[in-house]
């Protein structure tokens, strides 16, 4: 697997990675209803293209031979010392090779490069995937419901990694 910086023309193909992940993952967590929010919500063209703008936003692609398998996308400084692992998703049919572990590990070595000593993340509290970070290091440091409009809210587990 390569992970590969992404740029801002490949938004259609981060937006097709999100979406499809999105879909496969969060049904039966959340309603399709709120899936569909929260994919107008967090990706649509316009937020995606104010992430670019962001010099601490980062966007990175993962790749198995030439197809495109995962997004990973994160933000250093987003407190002090910190960097958010905003999002990383991979294709369904890929999970369990490995891929996810090689971008945390990708990822922890850019949050050292760039000087912050803590990764922190939102997971539901529902998504299998928690136990995927606790395997990698990470742990549970506060939980929240945080109201993110359209009568819907993300009741999450908030996880951090120290450097």
């Amino acid at each position: 697997m390569t992970i590969e910086k992404a740029t801002e023309s490949e938004i259609p193909l981060i937006r097709e990675i999100a979406e499809t992940s999105w879909r496969a993952n969060y049904k039966g967590i959340i309603s399709s209803e709120q899936i569909d929010y929260m994919l107008d919500l967090m990706y649509s063209e316009k937020e995606i293209k104010s992430q670019f703008q962001n010099p601490n936003y980062h966007y990175y692609f993962m790749r198995e031979k030439e197809k495109t398998v995962g997004i990973m996308g994160f933000e250093n400084n987003y407190e002090e010392g910190s960097t958010k692992l905003h999002r990383i998703y991979l294709l369904k049919e890929t999970k369990g090779k490995g891929f996810g572990k090689h971008a945390l590990n990708f990822l922890k070595n850019e949050v050292e490069k760039f000087g912050n000593k803590r990764i922190i993340l939102n997971v539901n509290k529902e998504n299998p995937a928690i136990n995927f970070y606790k395997s990698q290091g990470f742990s549970t440091y506060e939980e929240g419901v945080f109201d993110i409009g359209g009568g819907f809210v993300m009741d999450d587990f908030l996880m951090e990694f120290i450097i």
